[in-house]
Parts: structure tokens; C-alpha cells; sequence
């Protein structure tokens, strides 16, 4: 999985997944020529790297130990873990889904991983629990529709995305799609706490940690929920009650395409389209198996890339959630990842790895015109990681 090596990144991850979908088991090296992966020698996933044009090498058990016996060194920052069982993914996402496209989906779909859809009346049914593994489509968890009103609120498609939503809300028995929302929320929030592992990118990061704040608070102005929003609604945030962010200030502004000042995409002055890059953290791969198992790439430093949650500020990111890429020109944090309960979440800035800054309407990336992308491995690392979460021990 090193870049000198490896024709199609993308799809050796799908060749992964595939192999533990027939219950055998990989060995994943990390830090070890760009995250390889040991896979058995057999005919059929020979076979199936050729027809996906994964680039493989073939190599004899004495020299599979000899790479195991160097990766084990005290002196070498690598580790090999064991890979069990192919995840079971869910993918939050409206069914009629809007003509512009999210990255996970597109390369879930590109490296040949099998997913499942679900939306906020299978989430309220407690169908997460079917699912090891869940990705936030760009969604918006406080009931302000994206915050488009003040661009898009003529637009068709808006009209319709809220007319949608309400009918969505009403006949699941809310008033407001804003405390429909909010229980999706609190329910995605339960799953991670039980054990699942969450991803999210672009604006379901904050939208989401601001939905858990403001659990019983409406910061919702008239044109969302046909009513006025709680007076001083800022002072009753509860932080406490977040994954991620701290002491952030609420956007009130309907007409301002923003949320909250946890997002960066309005304080990069100094950030351009050519300067725009993120460098992802090195951990140890020993003793800190998790964030590096999340950093895994051919390359240390990675093309930034805009959504409407770009990046994310330093100062209002928990103390006990790491950062594991930042784009050092401003030092705002780009990739994060954190523990709730049994389970785990990682926030990824952005909307597309390999579209700068993708717009409303855009075509969608061809992803053969990629298969190399660090920006999107990072998302698939993430598909992986719960395949190689411990067993419990019998006591």
C-alpha cells in the first residue's frame, strides 16, 4: 500500500473487506510500506485482484514471518493486527437524496464494499443495531435544512427537500422536523454509547453536536419550525452533553450559510487552494493502535479539500478528543477521533477528497480518475477499523 507500489488504493480495501466477507482472516501492517495488508495465498483472491486491478505480491511464509518478526521490533513504530470480520455498514442517508453527492457513498460503491441505507424512520425503529459501522451523509442534525434558506430558499429543490422533511416529521408524529432531528440524534448518540462506531463528515459533524446540545432548546427561527426560537438560547447550550466541541457560539443569522463558529471555512484568510493541505498525526503504532490504524496512507501530507464544515476550530475541540490531521498554516484541526462510551466516532472536515470545492448542482468525481486518493483512504481506514476490534474475554 505504498504510493511506488500500489495501481488502486481504494480497491485494495474493497479486496480487504472481501476476503474477511469469506471468513478469512488479514493481517493489517501498519506503518509498514503505506498500511499493507497480509492476505492468505489463494487462487480465488488472486483472481479477484486482477479483475479489480489491486496490485499484489505474491511471497513464501518464510518471508511472511521474517516481515512479522521486523514488525515486532521494540525499535520499529509498526504493529500487525488482526482483521475478523467484515463490518456490517449503514449509510444515514434521505432517500430521495439531492443531485449533489457524498464522498463515502462514492467510495463504498467504487471499492466494491457492500452498505445498506437507512434513514430517521429506521433509526427511531432501532434499526441501528443491525450495524457495526455508520457514515452521517452530509445532513442536518438542527432542523435548519442545511442552512440554504438564504441562497436556495426559491430554489426547487429546496422547496421540495422541506416539504419532504415535514411530511417525514408529521408522519412520524413530530410537529417540528427539528425535534425529529433531535431524536435521530439522541438515538445515533445511544448507538455509539452502546458500542458502535460512528463517522461523519461535512456539516453532520457540528450539526450533530449542536442538535445533543441544545437537546431541549429551539434555535430554530420561524422560516424552519413556524415559530420563534427560545429567547437567549446561546446561555442554554449544555456542552456537556456533545461528542466533540466545546464553547462554541450558535450562528443565528437564517440567511448565513453557517451553523456555529466550530466550522473554519470563514477564518481561512490565510488558506489557499494551493497552500491548502493537512498533515495527519503520527502515533505509536504499539501503544496507540487506534489513531493509527485511522492515519494509514502512502503519503504524511494530504490535499485539503471545502464543504460547508471545512475544518474544524482547535479551541473548541474537547480536551480528550485527538486530533489526528490539521493544517498547520491556521492550526485548525481537519480529521478528529474520539471514544463515547463503548464506542467510537471520527469527524472528518469536508465535503470530497478530490473536488476542492464542490458546489450545489456539481457533477459527480469519477473515482477511477483517483484510485491513488490519501483523502479518501482516510475514509476507508475508518470502514475497516471495527473488523479488528478485540473479542471480549469469557470470564
Amino acid at each position: 500500500m505504498d504510493a511506488e507500489s500500489q495501481k488502486n488504493h481504494l480497491k485494495a480495501y474493497g479486496i480487504t473487506y472481501w476476503t474477511l466477507n469469506k471468513d478469512l482472516k488479514v493481517k493489517w501492517l501498519l506503518n509498514y510500506r503505506g498500511g499493507s495488508f497480509l492476505l492468505p495465498d489463494t487462487e480465488e483472491i488472486q483472481k479477484e485482484c486482477q479483475i479489480r486491478g489491486v496490485s499484489f505480491e505474491l511471497i513464501s511464509s518464510g518471508m511472511a514471518e521474517s516481515i512479522l518478526q521486523e514488525i515486532s521490533s521494540p525499535s520499529k513504530n509498526m504493529e500487525a493486527v488482526v482483521l475478523e470480520k467484515a463490518p456490517k455498514i449503514a449509510v444515514y442517508t434521505p432517500k430521495g437524496k439531492q443531485p449533489w453527492d457524498d464522498a463515502v457513498t462514492m467510495v463504498l460503491t467504487y471499492a466494491e464494499i457492500p452498505y445498506e441505507t437507512i434513514y430517521d424512520e429506521e433509526v427511531l425503529n432501532d434499526n441501528l443495531l443491525l450495524y457495526d459501522w455508520l457514515h452521517l451523509h452530509h445532513e442536518d442534525f438542527t432542523g435548519q435544512y442545511g442552512k440554504f434558506y438564504g441562497a436556495y430558499r426559491a430554489a426547487s429543490w429546496y422547496i421540495e427537500a422541506k416539504k419532504s422533511a415535514e411530511a417525514l416529521a408529521q408522519k412520524l408524529g413530530y410537529d417540528k422536523v427539528s425535534d425529529q432531528k433531535r431524536d435521530v440524534a439522541l438515538k445515533i448518540r445511544d448507538y455509539v454509547v452502546g458500542g458502535g462506531f460512528m463517522f461523519a463528515m461535512c456539516s453532520a459533524t457540528d450539526s450533530f453536536d449542536i442538535a445533543l446540545s441544545a437537546e431541549d432548546i429551539d434555535i430554530c427561527e420561524p422560516m424552519f419550525d413556524g415559530d420563534g426560537s427560545d429567547a437567549g438560547y446561546q446561555n442554554k447550550i449544555d456542552f456537556n452533553k456533545t461528542f466533540a466541541f466545546k464553547d462554541f457560539t450558535l450562528e443565528r443569522s437564517p440567511i448565513v450559510y453557517e451553523f456555529s463558529s466550530i466550522d473554519m471555512t470563514r477564518k481561512r484568510r490565510e488558506v489557499t487552494k494551493t497552500t491548502d493541505y493537512f498533515t495527519l498525526m503520527e502515533f505509536s503504532a504499539k501503544w496507540d493502535p487506534i489513531p493509527t490504524m485511522l492515519c494509514q496512507n502512502h503519503t504524511a501530507l494530504v490535499k485539503g479539500f471545502m464543504g460547508q464544515t471545512t475544518s474544524f476550530t482547535r479551541e473548541e475541540i474537547k480536551s480528550n478528543v485527538l486530533v489526528m490531521g490539521e493544517t498547520k498554516i491556521n492550526g485548525e484541526a481537519k480529521y478528529i477521533h474520539g471514544i463515547k462510551g463503548k464506542g467510537f466516532f471520527t469527524f472528518y472536515g469536508g465535503h470530497d477528497p478530490e473536488d476542492y470545492q464542490h458546489r450545489v448542482g456539481d457533477a459527480k468525481t469519477e473515482l477511477d480518475l483517483h484510485p491513488t486518493s490519501p483523502g479518501y483512504r482516510l475514509i476507508l481506514n475508518n470502514v475497516l477499523f471495527p473488523a479488528a476490534r478485540k473479542k471480549k474475554q469469557k470470564t
